[in-house]
Parts: C-alpha cells; structure tokens; sequence
C-alpha cells in the first residue's frame, strides 16, 4: 500500500537527519517532513537527508499534521506514518505498525511507548499521569481502552479524512482516538520502544508547555464528550 511518513518538526535539526535515515524505505514511499517555522536548519538537515520539506509557518503539532495531511491528498497515498522527529521513537519500528494495516486487520494502530521498553526518563511522570488521566476518559466515555497518547502512529489515509481532524495544537492525537473510538475503526495498540529525544521537549520540557498540553488534551475530550456536534 503506497505509504506516506508525515514528521512535524519544530528546531529538530540535530536529530531529524536521524529519524529520516531510519525509517524503512520498503514499508515508506515518501518521508514528508513539515517544518514548524522552525528557527534553526531544521528544513536544510530534512532536504538534505531526502526528504519532502513543507512549511507550516503556524506553531502547532496539528497545524503541521494538517499541512502534511494535504499535501498528501494529490498523491493517491492509502496508509499515512506519524512519528515525531526528535529522535524518542525508533523509526525502525515503523514495520510493526504499518503490517497490520498492510495485511487488512487494523485501521489504525497506534504505538503504546506505556506497553513498549524505554529508556529511564524517557517518558516523564506528567506525561504517564496524562496518558493514564486520558485513556481512563476516553475508556469512560467511549468504551474503547488507550494505555497511551504516543504520537507513533498509522492509519489508513481514507479514515483519517473521514476523521475530517480540526485540532491545530496539543489536542491532536487525543482527537484522533476520539474519533477512532467513535467511528469504531479496527483499532489496535503495538507496543514501541522509547529513547531519551535529542533536545527538550516542547511539551513536557516545560511547565508552561506541560500545562497547556494538559489544558488543551482535556478540553478535547470533554468538548467530543458533551457536544456531538463537534464530531
């Protein structure tokens, strides 16, 4: 199935190169690597290790998903990757992802870095709470069980465009499994393995960041929760 990698990146020029250079060639068509605004060679390093490099010039993960998302509209793409471009998920692992979608099991799996190995403090104690605070609302409201909010994903690229996504900043994958949940795709979750990222993190490097993450992934799940016409 023709298969498209979308990486949003925001000052990810020390490890983008990286991430780009693993990602198997056999299971991917084109690596498309949104650059964020980003103030460093963030775009350069992306071109130059092979990639599609678009812009996004407004701050925010789902803004850059979006303008991934439609690029790849006029590419005839089946199957979209998402994977951070920091370097914290293994690019390697694509495979484990993208087989269930390739053999007709799943429509959209979803990397579990809570199922997975990983690294000591590669996933703080804020983001485990959140996940876990997350996944107990969704399992609340929607009956379906996430153990994580991982941005390591894959899903078929005409469910994603039923999805007709909207968040434009922290709310995104949360939105997503919200909106799995309640189209009832063939949801699974892998586990992945996790790595200390090259860099701070932009979220959780921060209290201001990790705040109004939290802010916004909780204001997703009761705005879908208590308001069907936001679906």
């Amino acid at each position: 199935m023709k298969t498209a990698a979308i990486i949003p990146a925001y000052n990810e020029e020390k490890s983008i190169a990286k991430v780009i250079s693993e990602i198997p060639s056999k299971f991917v068509d084109e690596i498309i690597v949104v650059n964020n605004n980003s103030t460093d060679n963030t775009a350069e390093e992306a071109t130059k290790a092979g990639a599609t490099v678009l812009l996004e010039k407004e701050k925010g993960y789902g803004a850059a998903c979006l303008t991934g998302i439609e690029y790849c509209k006029s590419k005839n793409f089946e199957v979209i990757l998402f994977i951070d471009g920091d370097y914290s998920d293994y690019p390697e692992e694509a495979e484990k992802l993208l087989t269930p979608i390739f053999n007709n099991e799943y429509d959209f799996v979803l990397g579990s870095r809570v199922l997975g190995k990983r690294e000591k403090g590669a996933l703080p104690i804020q983001s485990q709470f959140g996940s876990k605070l997350a996944g107990f609302l969704i399992n609340l409201f929607w009956n379906f069980k996430y153990t994580d909010l991982g941005p390591f994903r894959a899903i078929k690229f005409d469910k994603l465009l039923e999805m007709k996504m909207q968040d434009r900043w922290f709310g995104w994958t949360v939105e997503m499994q919200i909106k799995s949940a309640i189209m009832k795709l063939r949801t699974i979750e892998i586990p992945v393995s996790y790595r200390n990222r090259i860099g701070k993190s932009k979220v959780t490097g921060t209290v201001k960041g990790t705040f109004m993450a939290s802010i916004i992934i909780l204001g997703t799940i009761f705005k879908y929760a208590f308001n069907r016409k936001a679906v």
